[in-house]
């Protein structure tokens, strides 16, 4: 210890549960830290921010500046995949201490002599470390402290040009340095922002009745591809187990015809690293994955780690799964829920080393077959430690790979497992449908501690969910959760056809399973449908790829509107080149109207200047003036507004137009 060190590093921010855990970042991000930095007495301090790829020697530094109250600030960019490492370090400066007392003392006109002759003592002592340019100006400056030229001595002091050479030369100090490193974890762009579609394989058959392959699978990517999407999500493409298989609705009592459920996995065909035979072979899966490539697809598979009775994994390894004292397994519940026809996987098993690396084989075959993002099904009923080291260990081998967290559980178990590395995770938000539900809820997501860990993925719908406001809301209500999802988070995804063709029949009244849920059967939907939201979805994506705001959540406000059955959120870049402004109508039956208040400065806008906003979903344009303006939405016609701001711009014609 040197008891020398003056300075204080404290109160650092982005800093994860004591540094345990990483923030996250996508490449090309900024990464924006602050820290209570103070010594004791009135020295000046300077503070400076160190960060460096993990496995780098040495540090890059950058200045950090005082905010206010002792609080500082620095940032720096991420360009690389992988882990970046930050701190803090901090000194008392000897030469800002001296210059901040010499400019208070030279108006009171004090007697300062002894003041220039240290001040030309600390110029002299970082000689050795300056440029030779700078040393002319550092012998000159020390000459003219030493002058006894009172004017000169003054002059020289209060010189800003002195102040900024010696800035470049910190004066020799004990330099105090924060007590941990944190870390950066950085993930490619897609991270960040994507929108996915859920499709079941085995329902892509052009003809009814029959099961669908990948073949068929392939056929229905152009449609995918024409909505905009980028991930095309299939649930298990694994042989599915015939002991307790479920029939239709659910029913434990099927026909020899009913096809069970794609996560009952495992048969004597084989287990996770099998395909199902009906719907084709490796290569036909590897087809797939390269055809929807071509369109700027990439396939996303289900991670399921659960077991039929008839999975080779339950005779080959019993010793994985926990048996009851009659010698039976007992099969997964979430009550009143049961699943009759899946094993839980024990986590607490003897062999659980040898359970972790067969799990991790998995992951590593379909990284073999092309690909890179996995929705991973309930991990919040398998161990954190595994998930923690599965997913580190196949960023070893790629850090490209994407994992989803299907968690619809308590709050603090999902964010456990986005901060032990989980890309991007499921949300609340299918159940938040009031203003105030909305707000809040987005509000803890994106202006909170949390948002430096957790990446929320929207989905108004799965083929698990089908919520109330949707059952009861009809085409409005589709419509409306879509836009919401599409602009509150940078990531979002639809479960289709489901959602397109505006699916709203329940099994039975009161609860989230769909009636001829596409879980148990087979089915076959009518894209060509004259009320499907296709060309909607199309349009919005198309507006998020073309607006760099609604491409990430660090700028999310929302805006007041005197109608409780109206939300409004803006979004911006950081340089307000791009502002969108989204207002929703909540009331899926009637129209409602309101005014809308919106912080001009904040948006880049001036208060006696009217602006456009381009109605992006309609291509109508109103003119608007001042903070407060009408908003009326009819949900039978389209129950939202995606606005641009556009501000008048004058050529040296003096043409207007907007931009």
């Amino acid at each position: 210890m040197d008891g020398r060190r003056r300075v204080v590093i404290e109160g650092i921010k982005p800093e994860i549960d004591g540094g345990l855990f990483p923030i996250k970042r996508t490449v090309g991000e900024k990464v924006r830290v602050e820290a209570d930095v103070f010594a004791d007495g009135h020295d000046a301090v300077r503070c400076q921010l160190l960060y460096r790829k993990k496995g780098q020697t040495e540090w890059t530094l950058t200045q950090m500046s005082h905010v206010v109250n002792d609080r500082w600030e620095g940032m720096f960019y991420v360009t690389e995949l992988g882990t970046y490492e930050y701190t803090v370090q901090a000194w008392v400066d000897k030469f800002l201490s001296w210059h901040h007392g010499i400019v208070k003392k030279i108006p009171a006109a004090q007697d300062s002599s002894v003041d220039f002759l240290v001040g030309a003592n600390l110029l002299e002592s970082v000689l050795e470390n300056a440029s030779a340019s700078d040393q002319i100006l550092l012998k000159a400056w020390a000459a003219a402290l030493r002058s006894n030229q009172l004017d000169q001595m003054r002059q020289c002091a209060l010189d800003e040009q002195l102040v900024l050479t010696m800035l470049k030369y910190p004066s020799p100090s004990p330099v105090s340095v924060y007590h941990r490193t944190l870390n950066v974890h950085v993930d490619r762009e897609k991270a960040r922002f994507s929108a996915w579609y859920e499709l079941f394989p085995r329902s892509c058959a052009a003809e009814v009745g029959r099961h669908g392959t990948f073949k068929d699978c392939e056929a229905r990517l152009p449609y995918v591809a024409g909505m905009g999407f980028d991930v095309l999500y299939l649930p298990p493409i694994h042989p599915i187990g015939r002991t307790h298989r479920k029939g239709r609705n659910n029913s434990v009592t099927p026909t020899p015809d009913d096809p069970g459920s794609p996560w009952a996995i495992g048969s004597e065909e084989g287990g996770h690293k099998a395909i199902h035979s009906d719907l084709g072979t490796l290569e036909d899966f590897r087809s797939l994955v390269r055809k929807a490539g071509e369109l700027g697809l990439e396939v996303a598979l289900d991670l399921a780690y659960q077991c039929t009775p008839d999975h080779p994994y339950v005779k080959s390894h019993p010793e994985w799964f926990r048996r009851r004292p009659d010698g039976t397994i007992q099969y997964a519940e979430n009550p009143p829920k049961k699943y009759q026809d899946i094993y839980p996987i024990d986590f607490e098993t003897e062999k659980w080393s040898q359970l972790w690396e067969e799990l991790k084989s998995v992951v590593l075959f379909w990284m073999d077959q092309g690909v890179k993002i996995f929705r991973v099904d309930n991990p919040h009923t398998k161990a954190f430690l595994f998930w923690e080291w599965l997913i580190a260990e196949i960023h070893k081998v790629d850090p490209e790979v994407i994992f989803l967290s299907e968690a619809f559980t308590r709050p603090k178990v999902m964010y456990r497992l986005a901060k032990l590395g989980f890309t991007q995770s499921y949300t609340y938000f299918a159940w938040r449908n009031t203003k105030w539900e909305l707000t809040e809820y987005f509000q803890e997501l994106t202006q909170g501690e949390v948002r430096e860990y957790f990446r929320p993925n929207l989905w108004p719908n799965t083929p698990d969910i089908l919520t109330e406001y949707l059952q009861i809301g009809g085409r409005p209500a589709f419509m409306s959760r879509l836009v919401l999802a599409a602009t509150l988070g940078p990531n979002y995804g639809i479960y289709g056809p489901a959602f397109e063709l505006c699916e709203n029949r329940p099994l039975v009244r009161g609860k989230e399973e769909y009636l001829d849920s596409e879980k148990y059967e087979i089915r076959h939907w009518d894209l060509a449908r004259p009320d499907s939201l296709r060309d909607l979805i199309a349009r919005i994506n198309s507006i998020r790829k073309s607006n760099p705001a609604l491409q990430s959540n660090d700028r999310l406000v929302f805006l007041p509107v005197d109608n409780e059955q109206l939300i409004a959120h803006a979004k911006t870049t950081e340089d307000l080149s791009n502002v969108i402004l989204v207002v929703v109508n909540l009331d899926c039956h009637y129209k409602q109207s309101g005014w809308i208040d919106l912080p001009l400065a904040k948006l880049g806008l001036e208060a006696d200047h009217p602006f456009q906003v381009h109605d992006l979903l309609t291509d109508a344009r109103y003119f608007w003036h001042g903070s407060r303006n009408y908003i009326e939405l009819n949900p039978h016609v389209l129950p939202a507004h995606i606005l641009r701001v556009r501000r008048r711009v004058r050529t040296e014609q003096d043409f207007d137009y907007f931009m």
